[in-house]
């Protein structure tokens, strides 16, 4: 149904993981990327009509017959007959439809029920109705036609096997539809087919009778779906398996995963493993929420990837690999059951499923196994980056290129890691509180959702506004670059004070908040981790302890994958603040032999230097003279000093500065 639309320096992980059946390192996302980023059906969905998620009218069902029997022996033609009957509720007063009908691929045989005349051209299919019908009414029309002998990358047959694949919006290629993935309907498919044929669709096989030599399959989907999701897939003598996964909710029901594939594949390592998937999504995101599901192994004309259909997706002959069987899963969670509700809104399938698939290794590996996988995530989007945001309004009125919609650097992989973001800000009790909350949302559940939705979502859950996060992270393109500083202050009586400033060097890109997480070691060699929000560009922060720092860490867990930054000493810019002294960062450091600290006073007095080791032994003490205001220097002699980190402080009345210095040998 229609749903009204309201670091580079990170630590690089790669992926480790052995997969069942060996694609080495390899990632469902990528897979999934080159599929559909090949599509060719695209350009001739320019119709300057359909643009845009709003129309007069909401498809309710969908139900097809499709006689395509004689479409598995050669010459595997792509004609066939088939009716389509569209049951919609009106919107706003209308006289006729239209509905999205490729004419190359479809000719239009009549129209029936409360359709009484017909216009098919610019791939519109125009149909007038008997009468001008009111908001709220339900009505139906039957459209009788046929598919042409063309092979127009929505419908394929091929070697015996018959299959559709759709998205972004190729199924107007088969069926005519309003084909925009805001507006879901229930289906109701029936194919008439040799009778060694098995044939998969959505929902649930209601039933299949057996004619002589010809089987009628016959699929109903309960559940809203997407025309891009709304799938058949066939083949003659094709291999069945079923597992059944028990639900959380009722252990005494569960549900039928079916697994169809070719001679010579092996699903055995997926069939043992789904059931394990299945729970540890459900337990983590909502529980299962499909009456079904399943997986089809298709041929060379679907080379790549996998495409998410719901409750069956397809797959790439003999790519019954772990990493991609869970990013197609995902989907059935974020993009089949909540779908993207314009194209703008794409995130919410692909960089949701792409992250699924990372998260899926955390069930055995652990944190560091997932966090591995983010890792190589962000790695890929910076080799990749191309320079758009996550998110493009106006792919919500004009669909993209598919190289652009889906794009490996940023719709799968950036969209990943923000999302990793997401659960690094929330922590996780509260980050899957949220997923669970979005999943159960039976405002979003079976339709479609913006991100501005799932955005207003975690401000619901957490009770705080996020939306400075979607707007810099989802919303603006490239990422932060940090130049940060930072120093120790000795503020006497046992008190230090660490000193830190960001900034944000991007010229690309606009400022992008974060919240910022540190790590300070001591000299007893504690730690603390703590955190602050960096909600303005060039900002300082300070905080004072009991004991001397000798160590500071900027976002110590690389948990802020989609940056670049560096973190150095010396903070001249906080030393103005230290009554009438000045101090540089001595030069060079690390230092081995000698190196030179500046320093300058705008008053005359004296002026002591001295430096200590970590365990705060005096070592030396290079200045203690009485100096006019001016600038000066001093050259250190470092070769009686051992490798280490030393620290040098100058004072001059009640200014006191303290900063690090290196030595190596």
């Amino acid at each position: 149904m229609k749903k009204v639309l309201l670091s580079a320096l990170f630590i690089i992980g790669a992926c480790s993981m052995v997969f069942s059946q060996g694609i080495p390192d390899s990632q469902g996302s990528k897979y999934c990327s080159m599929k559909k980023s090949s599509m060719k059906i695209l350009p001739d969905l320019k119709d300057n009509l359909t643009n845009g998620p709003t129309h007069t009218f909401d498809v309710l069902d969908y139900k097809l017959d499709l006689d395509i029997y004689h479409c598995y022996a050669s010459p595997y033609p792509h004609d066939f007959i088939a009716t389509n009957i569209i049951t919609f509720k009106v919107d706003t007063a209308l006289s006729f439809i239209k509905l999205n009908a490729v004419n190359s691929s479809l000719l239009i045989d009549s129209v029936r029920m409360s359709g009484i005349s017909f216009t098919h051209t610019g791939n519109i299919l125009t149909i007038q109705l008997n009468r001008t019908y009111l908001p709220g009414e339900i009505t139906k029309v039957k459209v009788c036609y046929h598919h042409k002998n063309v092979d127009d990358n929505g419908f394929y047959a091929l070697g015996g096997m018959v299959f559709t694949d759709a998205e972004p919006e190729g199924a107007r290629a088969w069926f005519p539809c309003w084909d925009k993935p805001s507006d879901k309907a229930t289906l109701d498919l029936t194919a008439k087919v040799p009778v060694d044929v098995k044939l998969g669709s959505n929902g649930r096989l209601a039933d299949s009778t057996v004619n002589g030599d010809t089987i009628r399959y016959h699929w109903i989907s309960a559940n809203n779906i997407a025309t891009y999701l709304m799938t058949m897939s066939s083949k003659v003598n094709y291999n069945l398996n079923i597992v059944y996964w028990h639900k959380l909710s009722n252990p005494n029901d569960s549900i039928p995963i079916r697994f169809y594939f070719n001679g010579g594949e092996n699903t055995s390592y997926i069939q043992s493993i789904i059931g394990q998937m299945t729970t540890y999504f459900s337990q983590n995101f909502c529980e299962h929420p499909f009456e079904k599901n399943g997986f089809a192994a298709l041929n060379s004309d679907f080379s790549w990837g996998g495409m998410e259909n719901q409750t069956l997706t397809s797959i790439c002959p003999n790519c019954w690999e772990e990493s991609l069987i869970a990013h197609e899963f995902a989907h059935q969670w974020f993009g089949d059951m909540i779908t993207c509700a314009t194209w703008a809104d794409i995130w919410l399938n692909e960089g949701f499923a792409t992250w699924s698939e990372c998260f899926w290794r955390e069930y055995s590996g652990g944190y560091p196994s997932y966090k591995s996988a983010i890792n190589s995530a962000a790695y890929n989007y910076f080799a990749g980056n191309p320079g758009w945001a996550i998110s493009n309004p106006d792919w919500a009125v004009n669909t993209p290129p598919a190289n652009v919609l889906f794009d490996y650097s940023i719709t799968y992989e950036k969209g990943a890691c923000a999302l990793h973001q997401l659960r690094y800000i929330l922590g996780d009790s509260m980050f899957f509180q949220c997923l669970q909350a979005y999943t159960a949302d039976t405002n979003l559940k079976y339709k479609s959702a913006t991100i501005a939705e799932f955005n207003a979502k975690i401000n619901e859950v957490t009770g705080s506004n996020y939306d400075w996060y979607f707007n810099a992270w989802i919303f603006q393109p490239n990422n932060p670059y940090y130049q940060n500083t930072y120093n120790f202050q000795d503020l006497g009586a046992g008190q230090w004070r660490v000193n830190f400033l960001t900034k944000q060097l991007q010229t690309n890109a606009p400022f992008f908040p974060m919240m910022l997480e540190f790590r300070v070691t001591f000299s007893d060699f504690s730690d603390t981790t703590f955190r602050a929000m960096n909600d303005v560009d060039n900002q300082y922060f300070g905080w004072t302890f009991d004991k001397m720092p000798v160590s500071f860490q900027f976002d110590p867990f690389a948990e802020i994958v989609l940056k670049q930054a560096s973190t150095t000493v010396g903070i001249e810019e906080f030393e103005a603040g230290q009554g009438k002294l000045f101090v540089s960062q001595n030069i060079p450091n690390p230092a081995s032999h000698t190196t030179r600290i500046v320093y300058s006073t705008t008053d005359s007095g004296n002026v002591r230097l001295e430096i200590r080791d970590v365990n705060g032994k005096l070592i030396s003490v290079p200045v203690n003279a009485y100096k006019s205001s001016g600038k000066y220097f001093v050259d250190i002699d470092c070769s009686g000093f051992s490798s280490g980190i030393y620290f040098y402080k100058m004072i001059s009345g009640n200014s006191v500065i303290t900063k690090k210095m290196v030595i190596t040998k």
